[in-house]
């Protein structure tokens, strides 16, 4: 199919690690993370990954009554693939993180393959002055963190969103996280096309040298073979390199406002669609061209937006 050849592009539109304080243009509210996210897709995002803020406070949220307000307008807006967080934050419990996927039973879902240290706490020397207590709050504790997803967590998400029909993006952050995925795959609990999504950069998984990605790609065709399609997120200063080196090995790339601030050294990203649209200038860059969503769809096996519930 010639759908295989074409890189998916990923747009991860406003997550949980960056705050309000660090960016005036993180999305927060319903209002501004519809608008990102469509111009994302406008922009060549085939996935649109969607974390939920307080509009108050900014503050991560899985409530899903925050999640209604952008859902369907921007399902009615954009034939892109929406993917909803069972990440949500660390700080949250799993019954709380999976809500929304369970209830609105997404095309995907994010879904992370393990626990782990996850430090964001060498942000507090770049970022001192704060709008909200929580941000420093959720900086400092992160020292002391472990974001857990244990075996029983990670099966609980997979037996409840598969039964709704929606697939993974199964999000690894280490070598561990992708023998986790094979013995799931082993006990029958997933099935392919698996979606691996390579994090790259975050304290407390597998840095962002280009050997890292090397490994995790070598390590990822030796579990699954070709029974999975390979992405990649870099985080901050990280984001398009590694966007470059996958691309060049056939990988899938995800950028967006969750995983980097920045457009370049020193300069904010003004929107997510700042991202995308350099990500595909890369792609073209490399004779690479950009999947449709519809072509998303077809390579990862995706049930279509005409089955999800909003």
């Amino acid at each position: 199919m010639a759908s295989r050849n074409k890189v998916i592009i990923t747009c991860a539109v406003t997550g949980a690690i960056h705050t309000p304080s660090m960016s005036e243009y993180l999305p927060v509210t319903p209002e501004e993370i519809t608008e990102a996210a469509v111009a994302a897709a406008e922009a060549g995002a085939a996935i649109l990954h969607l974390h939920a803020r307080d509009p108050e406070t900014g503050r991560p949220t899985q409530d899903p009554k925050v999640f209604e307000r952008f859902l369907p307008n921007i399902k009615q807006a954009t034939n892109a693939a929406i993917n909803l967080t069972t990440g949500g934050s660390p700080h949250m419990s799993v019954e709380e993180r999976m809500q929304p996927a369970v209830l609105f039973k997404p095309e995907i879902a994010s879904l992370n393959m393990g626990s782990m240290n996850f430090g964001l706490f060498p942000m507090l020397e770049r970022y001192t002055s704060f709008k909200h207590a929580w941000e420093k709050e959720h900086l400092e504790k992160s020292f002391d963190l472990v974001f857990k997803n244990t075996f029983s967590d990670i099966e609980k998400i997979m037996t409840a969103c598969g039964a709704n029909g929606t697939r993974f993006e199964c999000e690894c952050y280490d070598i561990s996280h992708l023998y986790n995925l094979r013995n799931f795959v082993d006990r029958g609990i997933i099935e392919g096309p698996l979606f691996v999504q390579s994090v790259f950069g975050i304290l407390g998984g597998i840095g962002g040298h280009p050997e890292d990605v090397l490994h995790m790609r070598r390590t990822a065709d030796r579990l699954f073979g070709d029974g999975y399609r390979w992405s990649v997120l870099g985080a901050g200063s990280n984001q398009m390199r590694i966007a470059a080196q996958a691309a060049s090995m056939g990988g899938n790339i995800r950028v967006g406002l969750e995983d980097s601030l920045w457009i370049g050294p020193g300069a904010l990203a003004q929107s997510n669609a700042d991202q995308v649209s350099k990500a595909r200038d890369l792609l073209t860059g490399l004779s690479i061209d950009v999947a449709t969503p519809d072509e998303a769809r077809e390579m990862l096996g995706l049930k279509g937006g005409d089955r999800v519930d909003f």
